[in-house]
């Protein structure tokens, strides 16, 4: 994946249905990734995903949180993992061909995730964000260090169509849940034009 001006789209933490199938199919134009974190067991979500890609979805843009198994049988390419996840570093290693990423809070996770080869990394929460209440955002300082790193940073938490003008230049990109999962995709494709104006 060219790591500059991404969008990766993230679900919501709930059992995937219809109607989310059908948004992801409609957004799909203004996305780069689409994320999927669920409680849905691995059987289930490799289901839901035949079925979405069945339907048309590339499914290049598709990412596994975690699941070996099911980024294995998919035949898919890219894979997530929660900040320090040693497997993260260990896959990598194993198959280089894999884009493989990491959330990160701290540039002592940013910095070891480079040094262990990953992709890309998540740097946030940059804003408040409604998943993270009570916890605050980085400060412009972090955010100004994180994207400064030698490795592909995307920004997540708290970013719309008010916040993303905010973020400092470096990032290569935002990833978010509600932004995409909540807006259409017009809402969406006004919000990439901000990017786009912004970098």
């Amino acid at each position: 994946m060219g790591c500059k001006n991404i969008f990766i789209a993230i679900t919501h933490y709930k059992e995937l249905n219809v109607k989310d199938l059908e948004h992801f199919i409609d957004i799909e134009p203004v996305i780069d990734r689409l994320l999927l974190r669920t409680p849905m067991d691995s059987v289930e979500l490799e289901l839901f995903l035949n079925i979405l890609m069945n339907k048309g979805f590339p499914k290049d843009k598709l990412i596994i949180h975690s699941d070996v198994r099911l980024l294995e049988s998919l035949r898919l390419n890219a894979i997530h993992f929660k900040e320090n996840n040693p497997m993260a570093y260990a896959y990598k290693a194993r198959h280089p061909e894999t884009t493989v990423s990491m959330s990160t809070h701290s540039m002592k996770s940013i910095s070891e995730a480079r040094e262990n080869g990953l992709d890309h990394v998540f740097f946030g929460h940059v804003f408040e964000s409604a998943s993270k209440k009570g916890v605050p955002p980085r400060s412009l300082d972090e955010m100004e260090r994180a994207a400064e790193m030698n490795i592909p940073v995307m920004a997540i938490g708290g970013i719309n169509q008010h916040t993303i003008g905010e973020l400092p230049d470096g990032f290569s990109g935002i990833c978010a849940i509600s932004l995409f999962m909540d807006h259409n995709l017009e809402e969406i494709r006004a919000v990439r034009r901000a990017w786009y104006e912004n970098v």
